[in-house]
């Protein structure tokens, strides 16, 4: 390999390449978007059908079952689970990992199509829609500062939304919560029956006046003009003056029949920020944008609209860009700190600050080419792409202090600068080659395995290839020829100075040395000693591991936390509002909390609408930086969750669920499904499986997510005497429907606002049963008749949602956890529900974290194989042996018991994150016996020395740059493993794993690769001398 020779000859050009790469790293970082995550593709799309004013049962009878058979038939359908509820239909599908989604959703179109004529007439055309967990939205702002709701409305709808739609990278903005105005039309069904009119043709009348229409243009004067037809309402006078026309052919005005008035619709949700009324502005940002790029964009049109529009105040809620700032600036401060930690061992051990320059200008320089690499393989800078800086800063110099090292000894042995650069790197080229290839490939299996693992660390994988490629040539090319220039030309004696090293750290190497000699050389004279000793350890770490429990993925404290209230099925919004605000005095207690926000009847802060019902609401809170708090949010959750226990009359539950980690990433902690036929069975057995797990240590808000029955009026009609009347059960369903609910005939721009035009029936018809069972229907005979002679009223309850999976009635009981690991909750669990007696026909199964976990291991287990096989191979093709491999894979089975037990010292679950750091360390452990065999060989292949001889030369002259790999790469982890700041959680598992795993390796490598090696060579000379 002559690229150290022409490095050496040509710096000039070396230095110009280095240059070039660092300019367009440069610019490349300056492009880079920046986000939490990396972009991930959830496989898994959703069915909505509509069907207004029917029940959940006849939704899943005539609705959500036929759209379930037909997209079973679906390639790749994984699992399919569908929620029937009050006119909506919503069925999930994932599919398996890998499927091509694009013409997975045109399939489910086409057999879609194909049950649409079997579907009932009212139901809306179902729709196909992907799910992307990109799609959530990236801030909720609360903003108030009115007493009056519309007129706040009226602001955020004309002024402030328009504001936010114009910004670059913004998707959507919705706009919930407030008062919306609405022109109502209250009329009596009963005496518009009496004229002969319906509320239907009333509405189709406003409709019809209400139009502004182009007709054309005409030729006047020589000129076109355009010719338009203008009928819109533009004030309340012009709709109560509509004239109506009766079939008697009497004219009468609106306002003669009904009464027309502007007002605002019923409020059904009410959103609070800090306890004072408000509206919520939920902000969804472009796929490809960048998170933080348009978050800022928003904060500094908040401030502008603040200044401009007196009086309203708008905070943010949810702001992602928050803790993607702090998490990966705190990722990135780490790296510096873990660089900087490395680049003071390199000075301790060369004591010289011009070589610790040579081999510390790796680092900036592999970070700046890889911004390049990362910016044309379309990645962002997220917690797992910098947490792979983070990973590699301190394996960025290996190479270099192999090749610095070399070229040291040459120089040692009286070659001049530039024969000593060349020859040193040229020694131990293929040596670095193969080390920085290993550590490479046991990324491979990452980037190829399938799974949300995959998906999540492919960037991580990406970032350390493309940085220890980077310092592969640095190290090949930089070093030697900065080597070449800034050694002295005279000769170097054989033995450095005390001040070239300083002095004490370079005696206590040298009794360290010293003392590896003497040990060395023990081992090799009781090497069944050494080989038990590492099975013990072996043992050890095995035990460990299978009492430790394992989880999923730890949870990131991103400071923010939910309480969801829900209050019996009768309760009304005002009453659900004063529980609520019970909490809110709890709540306000706490220092820690910086924002609070209230949403009474609707869905959480993340939804875009304001769906939900009354007896529902949640508080979301927004807690300052950890680093100004003394408790992690989980523990606020959990003290939290003990005080509002003491509300009565309602459940509530609190949580610190990630927003940005919850989509895609497992569900809910502990999730039983439950499935069977029956509702009642279903729910009789849900409730005992709540209290079986409310009895395992470490759960906290065990509940099941059936939704108590409502109450509910049931119109029978008799179809005899309505037949006699000439009166249709559909007449008397809309009839009702239109009086009770009311028809939005048109929009219409009244006093400069858009508005909906909705006719209704009197207030006195919703006040009792009674009066809307004298609803009068017209009859064939030209009279009138009520509805109580035409139907039966039942009383009765029907259930609120009606929750399938794989096509079976299911019911899910949930649990959160805290302080307690995932497998050994569950292991309990099982333990306890395995006696349960399910009556025939019934089932139940682990989903969520538990089915994500075993989905995990399973990709893991796969990866590490396949890492430890290609780490083989290329020790094979390096050494040319198929023996000398297996004595340096010796280290990966140590590795991974120190992995495990820095784990147990840690108080770490094992998790995915700790399996990847299993993987980088089945790369990275063996660089270290790499160096050790390949000098052995070398020593052997020349002849002068014995074998044993030649280990302990061998050992003694790579324990220096060894330990300095080591140490470098420990320490530049370090940091890491501490876990400081946010976003730490993710990372950590992974230094802890690594740094545990080394540190023992090393430690064991040093003595029990020497040992493997002259066992198996003399297993190799037996077998030789037997052929």
């Amino acid at each position: 390999m002559r690229v150290s020779k022409w490095a050496v000859n040509r710096y000039i050009s070396v230095l110009m390449v280095i240059a070039g790469l660092l300019l367009l790293g440069g610019v490349s970082l300056s492009r880079l978007p920046m986000d939490l995550l990396p972009h991930i593709s959830i496989p898994v799309a959703v069915v909505s059908t509509q069907y207004p004013g029917a029940g959940p049962l006849e939704i899943e009878g005539l609705v959500t079952r036929p759209v379930e058979e037909a997209v079973a038939t679906v390639h790749n359908v994984k699992n399919m689970s569908s929620s029937s509820s009050e006119g909506n239909s919503i069925v999930i599908i994932e599919f398996n990992q890998g499927t091509d989604m694009d013409f997975a959703t045109l399939q489910m179109r086409e057999k879609i199509d194909l049950i649409k004529g079997f579907l009932p007439d009212e139901v809306t055309d179902p729709m196909v829609l992907r799910i992307d967990p990109n799609a959530l939205p990236i801030m909720v702002l609360g903003l108030s500062g009115t007493e009056d709701l519309s007129e706040l409305q009226s602001i955020v709808e004309s002024q402030i939304k328009p504001k936010f739609e114009r910004l670059e990278g913004v998707a959507s903005v919705s706009v919930t919560g407030g008062y919306e105005e609405v022109v109502e039309i209250e009329v009596d069904p009963n005496v518009l029956t009496s004229y002969g009119i319906t509320m239907e043709q009333i509405a189709t009348i406003i409709r019809a006046e209400n139009i502004n229409l182009p007709g054309g243009e005409i030729q006047q004067g020589g000129q076109n003009i355009l010719l338009r037809t203008i009928g819109a309402f533009e004030n309340i006078g012009e709709i109560e003056n509509l004239p109506i026309l009766l079939p008697t052919g009497i004219r009468v005005y609106l306002k003669d029949i009904s009464q027309v008035q502007l007002t605002t619709k019923d409020i059904k949700h009410i959103a609070k920020v800090n306890g004072e009324p408000s509206i919520r502005i939920t902000i969804q940002k472009q796929p490809v944008a960048n998170t933080v790029q348009v978050a800022n964009r928003i904060n500094q049109t908040i401030q502008v609209l603040e200044e401009e529009i007196k009086g309203i105040q708008i905070v943010s809620v949810i702001d992602q860009s928050r803790f993607i700032t702090r998490s990966i600036g705190n990722v990135g401060r780490t790296a510096a700190f873990g660089g900087v930690l490395a680049v003071c061992i390199l000075y301790l051990f060369l004591g010289n600050v011009r070589t610790t320059l040579v081999i510390a200008l790796s680092i900036p320089i592999s970070i700046v080419t890889t911004f390049a690499l990362m910016y044309f393989s379309g990645m962002t800078l997220n917690l797992l792409s910098l947490g792979g800086f983070a990973l590699g800063v301190g394996m960025l110099v290996d190479n270099g202090i192999v090749v610095l090292e070399n070229i040291y000894r040459f120089r040692e042995e009286g070659n001049d600068p530039e024969q000593s650069a060349i020859l040193g790197t040229e020694e131990v080229a293929m040596a670095v080659t193969a080390s920085t290839l290993t550590t490479l490939a046991v990324f491979l299996p990452i980037v190829f395995v399938e799974g949300m693992t995959a998906q999540v660390f492919r960037e991580m994988a990406l970032t350390v290839t493309f940085s220890l490629l980077a310092s592969l040539g640095v190290s090949l090319t930089l070093v030697p020829m900065l080597a070449s220039k800034l050694m002295k030309k005279n000769r170097v004696n054989g033995k450095r100075t005390p001040q070239q090293v300083l002095g004490i750290f370079h005696r206590f190497f040298k009794y360290i040395n010293e003392k590896y000699g003497k040990i060395l050389s023990w081992s090799l004279s009781h090497r069944k000693t050494i080989l038990f000793v590492t099975f013990l350890i072996f043992t050890v770490a095995i035990l460990l591991a299978s009492s430790m429990g394992a989880e999923y993925f730890p949870s990131l404290d991103e400071g923010t936390f939910s309480v969801n209230i829900r209050l019996p099925q009768s309760a009304t919004l005002q009453e659900t509002e004063a529980v609520m605000d019970e909490v809110e005095g709890v709540l306000t207690e706490y220092e820690e909390i910086e924002v609070l926000f209230t949403n009474v009847g609707g869905g959480d802060v993340m939804s875009t609408t304001s769906t939900g019902s009354p007896n529902r609401g949640s508080i979301d809170g927004r807690l300052v930086a950890a680093r100004q708090r003394s408790m992690t949010s989980l523990e606020l959750v959990d003290e939290i969750r003990t005080r509002l226990a003491n509300i009565a009359g309602a459940e509530i539950s609190v949580s610190a669920d990630s927003f940005m980690l919850g989509a895609g990433f497992g569900g809910a902690a502990v999730d039983v499904s439950i499935k069977g036929d029956d509702l009642e069975t279903l729910e009789s057995i849900s409730r005992d499986f709540i209290e079986i797990i409310k009895g395992v240590e470490g759960t906290r808000e065990v509940s099941s997510n059936f939704t108590q029955a409502r109450e509910q009026i049931e119109v029978h009609i008799d179809r005899e005497t309505a037949s006699f009347y000439g009166v249709q059960s559909v007449q008397v369903a809309m009839a009702l429907r239109n009086t009770l609910t009311g028809i939005t005939a048109t929009r219409a721009r009244i006093e400069g606002k858009e508005v909906d035009v909705l006719i209704r029936g009197e207030n006195y018809l919703r006040e009792s049963t009674e009066n809307i069972m004298q609803l009068q229907m017209p009859t064939l005979m030209g009279s009138q008749v009520p509805i109580d002679q035409l139907a039966e009223i039942r009383r009765g309850q029907g259930p609120n949602v009606i929750r399938r999976m794989d096509q079976v009635r299911n019911i899910s009981v949930r649990a959160a956890l805290f302080n307690r690991n995932l497998s050994s909750v569950v292991a309990d669990i099982e333990e306890k529900i395995k006696d349960y007696s399910l009556p025939a026909g019934y089932s139940y199964e682990f989903k969520g974290e538990n089915e994500q976990l075993e989905e995990a291991i399973d990709n893991l287990t796969l990866a590490v194989i396949l890492a430890i096989m290609l780490v083989y191979m290329i020790l094979a093709a390096q050494f040319q042996s198929f023996l000398h491999p297996f004595t340096i894979m010796m280290s990966v089975p140590l590795a991974f018991s120190g992995g495990i037990i820095a784990l147990f010292l840690a108080g770490i679950s094992i998790n995915v994150p700790g399996g990847i750091g299993a993987i980088v360390l089945a790369g990275i452990v063996v660089n270290n016996g790499i160096v050790l065999i390949d000098y052995i060989n070398t020593l052997r292949d020349h002849g002068t020395h014995q074998r044993n001889d030649s280990i302990i030369i061998a050992g003694k002259t790579r324990l220096r740059p060894i330990m300095m790999t080591t140490l470098t790469t420990v320490l530049g982890l370090l940091p890491l493993a501490i876990g400081f700041g946010e976003g730490a959680e993710v990372q950590q598992p992974i230094a802890v794993v690594v740094i545990g795993g080394l540190s023992l390796a090393t430690l064991l490598t040093l003595v029990v690769i020497p040992v493997m090696y002259s066992v198996l060579d003399d297993i190799a000379i037996k077998v030789r001398k037997e052929r």
